[in-house]
């Protein structure tokens, strides 16, 4: 059941990765009006993430196979950046295209939502790795 889970949620960041930073494209082009929005939420982002929805396992397995997850003997570091690079797409992407207001703050000359980003992305990594890597190893262990 957690592999499943984990499997999902994968796919869910993967997807939502991929209709924002899309939508965010389009919003700055000269196809801005592909982007409208109803109640502040860009139609075209709901129709790629439906559409990202489709594609995100065979993305994922896609670069599992380009970085030979499979072919490594430690898969752990691979798979601990993997997870943290779609947590920090996807936040990225949720605050350009949803909440663009909070990409105007500065730390030092670097926006302040990407140091959010990485801090979260980050504890989000360790936090599901304790959740679902864990499991993935007993399971191996075991068969």
């Amino acid at each position: 059941m957690k592999l499943h889970i984990n499997m999902w949620l994968q796919n869910l960041g993967i997807a939502c990765s991929i209709a924002s930073l899309f939508t965010l494209f389009f919003r700055l082009s000269d196809f801005a009006w592909i982007t409208k929005s109803v109640y502040h939420i860009p139609v075209f982002f709901v129709l790629l993430f439906l559409l990202s929805l489709v594609i995100a396992e065979d993305v994922r397995k896609v670069f599992k196979k380009l970085f030979w997850y499979e072919k490594r003997k430690v898969q752990r570091p691979i798979w601990q950046v993997g997870i943290g690079f779609i947590f920090f797409l996807a936040q990225i992407g949720t605050v350009m295209v949803f909440y663009s207001e909070l990409t105007h703050p500065q730390l030092g000359g670097m926006p302040l939502f990407l140091v959010f980003a990485f801090m979260n992305a980050f504890i989000l990594t360790v936090i599901y790795e304790e959740i679902f890597y864990r499991q993935e190893k007993i399971n191996e262990a075991n068969e």
